[in-house]
């Protein structure tokens, strides 16, 4: 099958690019910088460049690679400290304009399958309670926060407009809600910041848990959508239990041979780092029963260690 990779240089784009290869596939590797073309040359894989915020550049990629089958991993997080609201505003758009661009141009190239990179904070963020939710919870509506109406506006698009794809027989879509990333390239900034003690936890981290899921698993889970995954449907991929944010992040510094993270008072997080906040005032566990029962998936044993290698904030 040839498999055109948006976002193929990515924290999740490489580990996918390289296990479509491994498997045989042919892989067309989309990245906005020429000067990573020779990583995905390295793992055997074409290489498509252009600006994923280019609507006309991203649709003649596509168009030009004739692709059987699409992955949407289009993100803008790589490098970014993710303290504000603001700071999701390009990839809000790559989950609102660029998931319609890729979508038109997989309609307009004959492709087949399309697999999308949600996250499970399309459920919003906030207290969820204990009861791990599934895919028949509704994604949020309305943030709890206003400033961060435009992020969870946009996962909700990027699902509803592939959703709306595969009822319309445009293609076989399907979404897949990550938990956060950990693993070798998913998190380097947060170790290199709390080895600088610049990482301090709002409230402590008490009381906030959020559903991870290690890169090689998420790669794993997106590669068998394209083969197992039900048109229309969407997937939570994540580990069993919810990670305590406090624990967690006291874990990966011990790991990393950091001191542990500072506390800093959530009334003063609200004022300067008013994203990091509200994903430490999140408590939200989910079900990955679906994904086990109809890809085959289930995730290997989690373990901050893997966090040293590489780590960076939830994005």
């Amino acid at each position: 099958m040839r498999v055109f990779v948006a976002g193929a240089t990515g924290v999740l784009g490489l580990p996918v690019v390289r296990r479509l290869a491994a498997a045989g596939h042919e892989v067309v590797g989309l990245t906005r910088s020429a000067a990573k073309a020779r990583l995905l040359a390295a793992l055997g894989a074409e290489v498509s460049v252009a600006d994923a915020l280019d609507a006309p550049a991203l649709r003649a990629a596509v168009l030009a690679a004739r692709p059987h089958a699409l992955v949407h991993l289009l993100t803008a997080l790589a490098g970014r400290s993710l303290r504000r609201p603001s700071d999701l505003a390009a990839t809000n758009a790559l989950r609102t304009a660029g998931t319609r661009t890729l979508l038109d141009a997989a309609a307009g190239a004959g492709v087949r399958r399309f697999v999308a990179e949600s996250m499970v904070l399309a459920y919003g963020y906030g207290a969820h309670g204990d009861r791990p939710l599934t895919e028949d919870d509704p994604p949020a509506r309305r943030a709890s926060d206003p400033a961060l109406q435009a992020a969870v506006d946009a996962l909700r698009s990027l699902e509803e407009q592939v959703i709306a794809a595969s009822a319309a027989w445009r293609v076989e879509g399907s979404a897949l809600r990550l938990g956060v990333l950990y693993g070798p390239g998913a998190s380097d900034a947060s170790v290199a910041a709390l080895r600088r003690r610049a990482l301090p936890l709002p409230g402590g981290g008490r009381g906030a848990a959020l559903p991870v899921v290690h890169v090689e698993d998420a790669a794993d889970a997106l590669v068998r959508a394209l083969d197992g995954s039900r048109p229309g449907a969407v997937y939570n991929v994540a580990e069993p239990a919810a990670a305590p944010l406090g624990e967690w992040y006291a874990a990966m510094a011990r790991a990393a041979g950091a001191p542990p993270p500072r506390s800093m008072p959530m009334w003063l997080a609200r004022r300067v780092a008013p994203f990091a906040a509200a994903l430490f005032e999140t408590r939200l566990a989910v079900s990955s029963e679906r994904a086990r029962r109809e890809l085959g998936w289930a995730p290997r044993a989690g373990d901050t260690r893997d966090c040293v290698a590489s780590p960076a904030p939830p994005p």
